[in-house]
This record gives structure tokens, sequence and C-alpha cells, in this order.
């Protein structure tokens, strides 16, 4: 049947599985946003403030359903002001498709109005992109996005549809009952993906490699011999869906487990072989083990500078045994003794079935002696502490709530004091660090699990940044719950000016507009303020309150400018070379 590129477009994301897309309209997607009000029956669109609101959106979405994520957004500056949404995506390994409208083919190249090469500019921060030149090829490129987007390691794909494709006509044909085009003779495997895409990164990025009996015995054997084996798990364990089988391993192995920030609720907060978070702001346990363990089996994590810190001097009495997906992972920051390339999941459930078990050992004895040592900022008495503020939260909202957070120290005091025990409940930007991520996120949290609780938990500076998506959760009806951790400044930036510039506080000072409570009415939603822990209570429990009667609800939360996130690593330190006190 012949349909419009525009129709074809929409066909495609309604046989991916595509509920919702977050997006903003425009002159060069006018014909794709005629097609979604036609369609508007099968599929829903959320209109948000800012293409950059829309891109977080539909990272949230993803991250806190381990579904692909879909954005849309116009040529020139609304293709551009997606850019951030997809390096955000892309850093945290995140399935996303991201489509734009251009300018129509005969225009591109000739600095038309609205005109971006968005497919160059996007070429590093995505695994693949294309430009679609006709809409005869648009829904094979499609299914191509999306199969790239969650196969291998998961990621971010930008398709761009010229004007003048979304208008075209051509033939469509629905997908057959296997799941492919019917001109494909067989089901592709994730390995077709080096075949399928034209791009180097998605070489590296998406290939599912295989493993073998072999390297899984080596490893079994590797695992076996070591007296103080220690498990840094990252967000690629949920990614794969693997944590069951990495809380099986470290019970077998009574293996100590750290997580990264990604790898927040992979493995039980409250579960007593967990050492919390490691690296920067890890604990005192994550930390120490890492640098005395005689075997490192590191799972999905990359070794990223902010765990690793000064890479001469990480876990140098340890064998490094490393599982990912992504072969390009292997050796890059740290080298190993040993790796095996595969799906977590999968290379896991082979090494449990060759792996005898260990006893307790005074290795464990050792781990529970680091755990005591808590910094005394942890229990700083003020009017109101970031302590007391996620105690509180999860008190009320409980292990199933999802709980989204912005960059900076609300987020560090969300890691570590927050007893996240379910994978896909923490949201966060971690590799990019990307300020007003949060909002959208928690909309798209909350959209893509309309039956759980969504929290946001973000700082005043982060906040600032992208607050117009308060019209979207007003206009949606998205009953999310705003924590601010509000201490008038850049807090992160302060805590380094004070410990390293001389206490030069150089333009971090944030106590200015706007009131936030009022801001929140503006937005016709309900705001609550909190400066102790009686107010606090009093507000969190109102706000619960009008988030269970449907509607999004803010509380700003007041605490001491000058609250610190300990421990902390200095640049150029070793990971157990932490400041623990002031």
């Amino acid at each position: 049947m012949q349909y419009s590129g525009s129709r074809i477009l929409i066909e495609c994301l309604i046989e991916q599985g595509v509920d919702t897309i977050f997006g903003y309209p425009g002159g060069t997607v006018l014909y794709i946003y005629d097609e979604l009000f036609k369609q508007k029956h099968r599929i829903r669109h959320i209109l948000t403030s800012h293409e950059q609101g829309a891109a977080h959106a539909a990272d949230g979405y993803a991250r806190s359903s381990g579904k692909v994520g879909v954005c849309l957004a116009t040529s020139g500056p609304g293709a551009t002001n997606l850019v951030t949404g997809i390096a955000t995506a892309y850093m945290d390994s995140i399935p996303m498709v991201a489509i734009t409208g251009n300018v129509a083919t005969p225009l591109l190249g000739k600095d038309s109005f609205q005109e971006v090469d968005i497919a160059g500019v996007t070429m590093p921060i995505t695994k693949h992109n294309w430009i679609v030149r006709s809409a005869s090829e648009l829904a094979e490129v499609m299914r191509e996005a999306f199969l790239t987007a969650r196969s291998g390691r998961p990621g971010p794909v930008l398709v761009d549809i010229p004007k003048d494709v979304s208008a075209a006509m051509a033939e469509w044909e629905p997908l057959a009952s296997d799941g492919f085009a019917p001109d494909r003779a067989e089901r592709a495997s994730s390995s077709d993906l080096v075949t399928l895409a034209r791009g180097r990164r998605l070489d590296s990025r998406a290939a599912r490699s295989t493993f073998t009996p072999d390297e899984i015995r080596k490893a079994a054997e590797l695992l076996a011999a070591a007296e103080k084996p220690f498990i840094y798990a990252g967000g690629g364990v949920i990614s794969s869906e693997a944590s069951a089988e990495l809380k099986e391993l470290a019970e077998r192995l009574h293996a100590p487990v750290a997580t990264s920030l990604m790898g927040q609720g992979a493995f039980p907060y409250s579960h007593p072989l967990a050492t919390g978070m490691i690296g920067m702001h890890g604990t005192k346990a994550s930390n120490t083990a890492m640098q005395n363990a005689d075997l490192v089996l590191a799972i999905g994590a990359r070794f990223s500078d902010r765990v690793v810190s000064r890479a001469d001097r990480f876990a140098v009495n340890a064998k490094i045994l490393h599982i990912d997906i992504d072969p390009a992972e292997i050796n890059k920051n740290i080298r190993t003794e040993f790796s095996i390339v595969g799906d977590i999941k999968d290379v896991l459930g082979s090494l449990l079935a060759e792996l005898p078990a260990r006893s307790r050992s005074t290795w464990n004895g050792e781990i529970e002696e680091w755990k005591k040592v808590v910094p005394s900022a942890h229990s700083r008495e003020t009017p109101l502490h970031p302590r007391f503020i996620m105690e509180e939260i999860h008190a009320r909202v409980g292990d199933d709530a999802i709980v989204a957070t912005d960059v900076g120290q609300h987020q560090m005091w969300t890691a570590q004091f927050y007893p996240f025990s379910k994978p896909r409940t923490f949201i966060s930007s971690g590799g990019l660090g990307t300020m007003g991520f949060g909002l959208g996120a928690a909309i798209g949290s909350k959209i893509a699990n309309p039956g759980r609780t969504v929290v946001l938990v973000t700082g005043d500076g982060s906040f600032r940044m992208n607050c117009n998506e308060l019209a979207t959760a007003a206009s949606f009806g998205v009953a999310i719950l705003i924590v601010i951790v509000n201490n008038r400044t850049l807090g992160m930036v302060r805590q380094w000016q004070s410990f390293f510039y001389d206490d030069r506080y150089s333009n971090t000072n944030l106590d200015r507009p706007p009131d936030f409570v009022k801001l929140a009415e503006a937005y016709d939603l309900t705001g609550f303020r909190a400066a102790d822990e009686g107010s606090f209570t009093a507000a969190l429990d109102s706000a619960l309150a009008v988030v269970r009667s449907g509607k999004a609800a803010l509380v700003d939360a007041r605490i001491d400018i000058d609250e610190r996130v300990l421990p902390m690593v200095p640049g150029g330190a070793a990971i157990d070379e932490q400041i623990l006190e002031e």
C-alpha cells in the first residue's frame, strides 16, 4: 500500500512497540506532526517545553523501562537542542532514537534557513545515524535504527528526515510474523549489526561478541583461586537484566560488592556483602577493598576516571578480570589479567555453572571493619540534613519508587544515603554529568511507569536550568514529587573552592530568584517550603498527598550552604586516599 513518508514513520514506530514520543514541532516536521494528529488514537505525543527536555524525557523513559525512548525535533536549532540529551544517553549507554527533520533534499548543503548537518554534529555521540534521502528507504532505516539502539551495548541513534521525504509517497509493507520485513530471508542476530551498520563506532559499541567454554573455565579458575575477591559492578549489569545473577555470584563467592554510580540498584544496598558506591565519593569500605583485593571482578563497568582516579596506583595488588559486552572497553583505562566479552547475563549464568562455592574468610571480616568507618559529616547536627531528607523520602515511597536526580551534591547524597535495592530505580546522568537532566528524566520515567511513584531529587542550581518542563508536568498531569535540596549555591563547585581554592567563592552564589514555591504555583502546581526536620516531614507528607491525587508537587528543602559530600578523593590521589573529615 502507498503511504506518505510521515505515515511510514509512524507505522514503523508503532510496530516497534513505541507508545509515546517526546518532542517539539517546527517547520520541517509539519508533515510528521500532521500524521501524529491523525494517528493520535494509536500513539501518544508529549509536547515538552524545549527539545532538550524531550531528549531527557526519552532518556528517562528508556532508563526506567528498559525500552527504547523516542524524541522528535525540527531542523536547525530544534535538532541542536537535542544534542546535550543525546550525549547524555550516549555516555550512559541508554537506548534512544532521536528523529529530526531537515530542509528538503535539494536544499541540503546550501546553508538553507534552519539547516544544520545534524548527522555530522552527532556522529561522535551516537552509535550510528542516518540521513534518509527517499521515502522508500525510510522503513528499513527505522527498523535498523531500533535494532541498533537496543542491541549489544545500548545507545542513542539519530534519523534525519528531510521535509520532502516526509511528504513523498512510497510502498509500505508491514513486518512479517518473524519480526522482519518480507524481503529479509532470515532473522538478524546481534552479530549482523556489523554488516547492517555503516559506522566504525557501531562496530565497537553494538557487536555482541560470543565467548567460549574455555574462557568461562579460565575465569572460574581465577575466582576460585582468589583469597580476597572483590566485585565492582556497573550500569551494564542493569542494562543486561543481570542483577539476580550478580547477587547469586556474590553469595557463592562471599565476595564484597561495590557499585558505580550507574550501578546503583544492581545490588541491594542492604545486602551484607554490599560495600556501597565506589570512586571519588565512594565509601571507605569500597575504595579500600579495591586497593587491598587480590582479584577484582569488574562487571559491566568501564573504569571511569571518577572510579579509578590515579590509574598508576589503582588496584595494584589485584588481578583484574573484566566482563563487558563492548570489546572497546577492555584494557581501555585499566589493564586486565583476563577478560570475557559478551552479554553479562549470559556470561554470569555460564560462570555460575562452573564456579564452586567459597567459604566466608578473614577477608569478609576486614570488609566489615572498613564499613564501620563513616565520616562524621553523615551525622552532622543541622536543622535539615541531606541524609534525613533521603531517609524520610524512602520511608514514605518504598523500594519500588523511581528516584531521578540532577547532577551535583544532591546526586551524590542520593547515591550515598538512599537505600536502592532494585534495578532501574535510580535515574541519573553519570558519564556526562548533565545539570538540568532530572526534571525531563523524571517526567519520562513517570510516563513509562504510570503506576509507580517517581521522585525527582534536584539541586537549586540544576533545577533552574530546565524548570520550564514544569509546564509539561502540569499540562499532561505527570504526578511526580520534586524535592529541591536547596543550599542557594552551586554546592559541589563551592565545596571544591573551599577545599582547594582558599574559600574564593567565584560565581557560585545562587541566593537569588526565583522563589521555587511561587514558581510551582505559576505553573498551577503546589509548592511547599521546609527548613528543618519538622517542617520537611510535614511538607513531604502534604506533597505526597498532592501527588497521589494526580498532580506534581514541589518541596523547597533548605539546607546549610556549607554541607559537604564526604568521603572525597582529591585530584591526583589514589582512591583510598580519601578526605573523610573536613
